[in-house]
């Protein structure tokens, strides 16, 4: 079983970016800028978008949190190492 959400990266070709990708229908990926995620995003629908504005809400709120949790545990790595 796949995670619910995977962050992506694609250093050669933009390496400003970052990808939360959404494996759960409806399927999507949020492409923003790693330093400016909560601001600067663009949805891409795999699935097709729902019709549904307060499911979308929801569910970039929930990638939101996920990769706000995957930076505070990368954080808490590298002070461990110090």
């Amino acid at each position: 079983m796949l995670p619910r959400f995977l962050l992506a990266d694609n250093s050669l070709e933009t390496p400003d970016t970052i990808f939360v990708v959404h494996t759960e229908n409806p399927r999507f990926i949020i492409e923003a800028d790693i330093d400016d995620f909560w601001n600067n995003q663009e949805i891409h629908w795999i699935d097709g978008e729902p019709g549904d504005e307060d499911l979308i809400s929801q569910l970039v709120e929930e990638a939101e949190d996920f990769l706000e949790k995957e930076f505070e545990n990368e954080e808490l790595l590298d002070d461990s190492e110090e």
